[in-house]
């Protein structure tokens, strides 16, 4: 057992870590503790390059978008967080829009999408995105069914315009399953932190889940494509997916000085898949 004592005997960390991993069978908090480390271990390597990624898509004036999307609680904002806790704010910014004005109601769908799309030389995470209309709003009713079919016929010509302009969207789906979200929200509401992330399309996450469902699959049937494929990202456990989706970003480019502060950037493929009508997903 931890004593104050044998606390103040530890002169580095590696002589906690040395300690926690003989005395790991005798107590949970333990291996939960080895867990974190090991975690963090990898974690920072890839930061490292994501630091030098971004250097290169300043230097090379690179676009690169990349979509988080999936169910409630999958655990996109954390993976954001992630990917940019150590990148230079000014070339890269985060986008979470709200619900649409009155204005934008009346505008184009894509119209205050745009207005978000990356800059030359920046890299900008979009904490959902247009796609909101493949399933959120189709299921919450929150759009005609008119908006819907215009916007799945629209979807892949705005996606190849932009690919034929230079601008690299890449489009993750956290996949994870309704008991994990279920677990998920049921912590986040004791947190009083994390209890403004509960909302009532939330509420209506597990009621609707097949619903969500049925319009996830279209989406990926009608929106998969070669110039922009859906990835798949298995998340019920979050800090897999989050190191993981480092990797596959990273292993897409060829940017300056990769692989110097981590060597392994591809992706595990039980973790990580691009879409394709067989594959298998956590969210059915």
């Amino acid at each position: 057992m931890l004593t104050e004592e044998l606390i103040k005997s530890f002169k580095t960390n590696l002589d906690v870590i040395s300690y926690l991993k003989k005395h790991k069978n005798d107590h949970p908090d333990y291996v939960s503790a080895l867990e974190k480390y090991e975690y963090e271990q990898q974690l920072l390597p890839l930061q490292a390059e994501l630091v030098d990624f971004q250097r290169w898509v300043q230097k090379e004036n690179k676009k690169i978008g990349i979509i988080f999307e999936g169910r409630d609680a999958s655990g996109k904002g954390g993976t954001i967080k992630r990917f940019k806790e150590h990148l230079n704010p000014r070339a890269m910014r985060i986008v979470a829009l709200n619900k649409p004005t009155e204005v934008e109601k009346n505008q184009w769908y894509f119209n205050r999408y745009i207005k978000e799309l990356p800059n030359a030389g920046e890299i900008v995470f979009f904490d959902r995105s247009w796609y909101n209309r493949a399933v959120v709003e189709p299921v919450m009713g929150f759009c005609t069914k008119q908006q819907y079919n215009r916007f799945m016929i629209q979807v892949p010509e705005f996606e190849n315009m932009l690919y034929e302009s230079g601008t690299t969207i890449i489009k993750f789906w956290f996949s994870v399953s309704k008991e994990e979200q279920q677990r998920r929200f049921e912590k986040r509401l004791k947190n009083p932190l994390k209890k403004w992330k509960f909302s009532p399309v939330d509420e209506k996450g597990q009621e609707l889940w097949d619903d969500f469902t049925v319009h996830k699959n279209q989406m990926f049937s009608r929106t998969h494509n070669s110039f922009s494929p859906w990835v798949v990202i298995k998340s019920n456990n979050k800090k897999q997916a989050r190191l993981e989706s480092i990797k596959y970003v990273l292993s897409l480019f060829d940017y300056d000085n990769k692989g110097t502060n981590c060597k392994a950037l591809l992706p595990d493929p039980n973790v990580v898949q691009r879409y394709f009508r067989n594959t298998i997903q956590l969210d059915q």
